[in-house]
Order: structure tokens, then sequence, then C-alpha cells
């Protein structure tokens, strides 16, 4: 099932294409942390209206209440579990419910970040696996005929070889899972696109096209190191005499460091005015992260990303049990 029709590229089409795809699926029980403001209340409410997911609200009931009462929300079908009134507190309930079985999927709300991730990578109690947690941006770019992974721009602030390994096969085994296609092209991403002492990241990104050849990372196309243009325009690598399966027609673009790949999301998303759905994998569960600054749309894109994914991975557990 491919999401995403290639050659669409009206505004918005590839969100559209998903959030539809999402809604044929059974929805997700997730575990929305913290949704103590607009935004992020009427997300979680938005995508459960919407069939895409079932939200059980975690945080100070009262809070929750409020915000809903202020901006004419309607939670009296919803179910609200209490905590005390920090977000740590309702950080670590969240975990602790995906620890029962009581949801498939963790929302962020309204709390920061790092306390939902602190929350998830705890050693004792979170919800780490032997994978590196990571964070892929899944943007819907009109310019551009694919839609389009960054990662990671959120989570890893400067991954040695081996976290960009696991970064690459999360992006991959989501795009693989959640119905974007089979064998992504994967850019490793750097100034140039030749291997040089003077930039290591050129040179990691050649240890990792090796790894893919020595099946350390799998179902993809890798190639590296890509300057951004010749990753992504066909005339800009045909210039520079590259040749192979991923310049110029790029999916998944890996980024050297977190500020980089922040920067380039955003400048896809404020210049090019392309869409980001925010989701973390690597833990037991995916983990939906939205900002404040994020729109209804990208909201709802985000859930039915992880819905996707969720759905894919409880259709193929019996089979990796057996």
């Amino acid at each position: 099932m491919d999401v995403v029709a290639t050659g669409t590229n009206q505004p918005g089409a590839k969100y559209d294409r998903l959030i539809k795809s999402a809604k044929g699926v059974p929805s997700v029980s997730t575990i929305v942390v913290h949704p103590c403001d607009e935004s992020s209340l009427r997300g979680a409410l938005d995508s459960a209206e919407a069939g895409i997911i079932k939200a059980i609200l975690v945080g100070p009931a009262a809070r929750i209440r409020d915000a809903a009462a202020k901006h004419d929300l309607d939670i009296s079908g919803y179910e609200i579990i209490d905590t005390p009134p920090t977000e740590a507190a309702a950080a670590a309930k969240g975990v602790q419910l995906i620890h029962e079985g009581k949801g498939q999927v963790l929302m962020k709300g309204s709390l920061h970040t790092d306390e939902i991730m602190r929350a998830v990578t705890a050693k004792d109690g979170g919800l780490r696996t032997n994978r590196r947690v990571s964070h892929v941006f899944v943007m819907d770019v009109p310019a551009y005929t694919e839609t389009v992974f960054v990662t990671d721009a959120a989570i890893n602030i400067f991954p040695d070889l081996d976290a960009k390994r696991d970064i690459i096969q999360n992006a991959v085994d989501l795009f693989n899972q959640a119905g974007f296609g089979t064998t992504p092209r994967v850019a490793i991403l750097s100034a140039v696109e030749t291997v040089t002492s003077k930039i290591p990241s050129t040179i990691e990104a050649a240890a990792l096209c090796k790894m893919a050849d020595r099946k350390q990372i799998t179902g993809a196309l890798l190639d590296g190191p890509l300057a951004f243009d010749n990753a992504i325009d066909i005339e800009a690598a045909r210039i520079k005499g590259i040749r192979s399966e991923v310049a110029g027609k790029a999916q998944i673009l890996v980024v050297p460091d977190l500020e980089s790949g922040n920067m380039l999301a955003k400048n896809l998303a404020y210049f090019a005015k392309a869409d980001g759905a925010g989701i973390v994998l690597g833990a037991r569960v995916p983990v939906v992260l939205t900002s404040r600054a994020d729109s209804a749309r990208s909201r709802m894109a985000s859930a039915a990303v992880a819905a996707l994914y969720a759905d894919a991975r409880r259709r193929s557990a019996p089979i990796a049990a057996a």
C-alpha cells in the first residue's frame, strides 16, 4: 500500500493521501501526554474524530478540562487519567500506561520535548529498545515529487557512526512498513559530494554506504556523501557527473547533525511551504512529537504516520513471534 502517489505535486496532496490511508486501518490507542493547551488538545481530538486514533488524555485533569472549556472543545467522550500537576508526572504516567498495554502510540501534548523524551529514554522504566531512538520529519514539499524524510533533526545532536546507522535504519523501516513504498533512496548529506578528511561527515557517509553493502543497514539504497542539490535535483547530479540510483531523486535525507537537520526542515517549511509531520522511532512504540507552531494538518499527519506504522508493527508481530 503506497500512501503517496508519485507525481503528486499539489500543496497538501501527499498529506491528504497519507491521512486517507490512516483512516483505512484500525484506529490505534494513543496516550496523549499533558494536552493542556488548545493546539495539543485540538490536534488529538481532530485525529480521534477522524478515526485515526483512540485518544486517552493523561495529565492534570482540571487543566485539561479548563483548556477544553476555554476553547469550546468537547472531551465528554474521552477517558482522562489524572496526574499530579507537573509535566514530569504526566510523562511518567504516559510511559507507564504503554507498559501496561493501554496504548500503541505515545503523543506529546503541551509539555516540553525534553520532558517526554526523558521518560521515554529512562534506563529504568523507559521505552528503550536495542535501537537508538531518533526523529524523522515526514515532509510534504509541494515543489518535490516525493514525500521527503529528514532525519535526525530533533533528538540526536551529534550522532556518531553507530548512531547514524540506527537513525537510517529507523527511517528505512518506517518508510517500508508504513506504506510509503519499498526500498527507499537514502541520501547521506554533507557540504560536498566527494570524500575528504577535511569534512568528517563525508567519511562517515562513505562508511555508511559500505555498511549497507555489508548488510549492516538493510531495506534501502544508500548513496553519499551528497550535497543537497545533487541529492534532490537530477540536473544538478548530472552536471556534477554523479551516477547513482539515489542522486537527484532521494526520498530520505540523512543530515550530519541536529543543527543542520533542524535548519533544513524549517527552511523547507517556511521557504518551500512544506508541511512537516514528526515522529520518534526506535522506542517500544512510535512517539508523536508536535510543536506549538504546527498546523492542525501537520498534527493529524503526524498521528497518521504513527497509526500506519503501529498498525504495520501490530500485523507483523505474529510473524516475528513465530
